[in-house]
């Protein structure tokens, strides 16, 4: 019996269902689940009874009481797994978590520091708020006397945390019930086994949940040997990078990736599915240099000043407001904004020239991000690539935008 049997005979044994799919080994890319007969639209795949799930409610006692009264549930559940024994109830489902090494390899906050540098700045700025939270995390469980006998002592390393604090990172579900309305959104997270191997497709299955239960619900038809996904959220790419250590091409294809991975695939690789159409790249770096004192103390009293945003159809309106800023004087562009209006064609085609060349110029910034990346020696080989690779994404977007406006 493989890890994957016995993960199914032992949650099957608590009550979660599946119906035509299961865990499975995915050539070059790590595991994910597939479907082991055809199925159809609205097909329930699986179902999870809540008392599966592994919670606040869950957790040891020797280890949630002594912990400061105002730690997350995410920094309980990963000293849970940090401090689970061999043996523990939990074995054949600790047993397919990623490896250690896969963690650290895909997730940025893992890496070799100076590789931070070089990551765009939304996804740095993610980076920073993560790293803030696991430094909270980690001092919470450093300054605790646990006094168990089960636990060792000293109970645990930074290493041996920062895996388990970044495999609930990467695993977790959102669950809302009576009892944890009351609580702040980020304590509503829970680890539930199975639904958990499921990679993530910019369109995948529903999931929905209950008090009782999660369910996951086909969302078309596969058939027999299909990899099945859901959707983690409607997130850029350079969200993903940072919580989940993968990026999902913007034209076409999915690379498929479960939390951080199982190191077996090369991350940001096309595999199937659709595409992420949430992607979106920041303007900022390309805008705000164009801007002077003036121009920025006049967006930033009407709220215009940065997260400006370019997708794969359209220059977000920010943008749209903060270039007019440079094209008109303040008074009409104050009458613009006070009375929603773009100021006519002529404007309009003058605010896409200034885009334009601001473009420009910020394509060649891009290129030589990338090729700064490809020179460097720091961290791993297959960091450095996912790097080039999201970088190479904006590359390609701020392209097929500059070819828009040139036309």
């Amino acid at each position: 019996m493989d890890v994957f049997d016995e993960l199914i005979f032992w949650a099957q044994d608590r009550g979660v269902e599946l119906h035509g799919v299961a865990p499975h080994s995915l050539p070059g890319r790590g595991v994910g689940i597939v479907a082991t007969k055809p199925l159809k639209a609205g097909d329930q795949i699986l179902k999870i009874p809540t008392s599966t799930l592994r919670t606040l409610d869950t957790a040891r006692p020797e280890i949630k009481d002594v912990l400061p009264k105002d730690t997350k549930v995410h920094a309980i559940l990963a000293a849970e797994l940090a401090l689970d024994k061999p043996t523990s109830e939990y074995s054949p489902w600790n047993a397919v978590m990623p490896s250690r090494d896969s963690i650290i390899s895909s997730l940025p906050l893992a890496w070799d520091p100076r590789l931070h540098a070089y990551l765009p700045k939304p996804a740095l700025a993610l980076l920073r708020k993560q790293q803030a939270k696991f430094t909270h995390d980690w001092a919470a469980i450093q300054q605790t006397p646990f006094a168990s006998t089960d636990i060792p002592n000293p109970p645990i390393t930074r290493q041996d945390y920062l895996y388990a604090w970044l495999l609930v990172n990467t695993r977790t579900f959102y669950h809302e019930t009576p009892l944890t309305r009351r609580a702040p959104r980020e304590d509503r997270m829970v680890l539930q086994p199975v639904a958990d191997l499921f990679n993530h497709s910019g369109k995948g299955c529903a999931v929905t949940s209950t008090p009782t239960h999660f369910t996951i619900t086909a969302d078309r038809a596969y058939a027999m040997g299909d990899e099945v996904a859901i959707c983690y959220g409607k997130h850029h790419n350079d969200f993903l990078l940072v919580e989940y250590g993968f990026v999902l091409p913007w034209d076409g294809g999915s690379a498929n990736r479960n939390g951080g991975g199982d190191g077996e695939g090369e991350e940001g690789q096309p595999q199937q599915g659709g595409g992420n159409c949430w992607d979106e790249v920041c303007l900022d770096e390309a805008v705000l240099p164009a801007l002077g004192a003036g121009h920025r103390a006049l967006l930033e009293e009407r709220g215009f000043l940065g997260n400006y945003v370019l997708d794969a159809g359209t220059v977000c309106y920010r943008t749209q407001v903060a270039l007019r800023v440079l094209c008109v004087t303040p008074g009409q562009w104050e009458r613009l904004v006070s009375e929603g209006e773009d100021g006519g064609e002529g404007l309009q085609e003058e605010v896409d020239r200034l885009l334009l060349a601001l473009l420009r110029k910020w394509r060649g910034v891009v290129a030589g991000k990338i090729e700064e990346v490809e020179g460097l020696d720091v961290g791993q080989a297959c960091q450095r690539e996912i790097l080039c690779a999201r970088w190479r994404q904006i590359a390609s977007l701020v392209d097929q935008t500059i070819e828009r406006l040139e036309a």
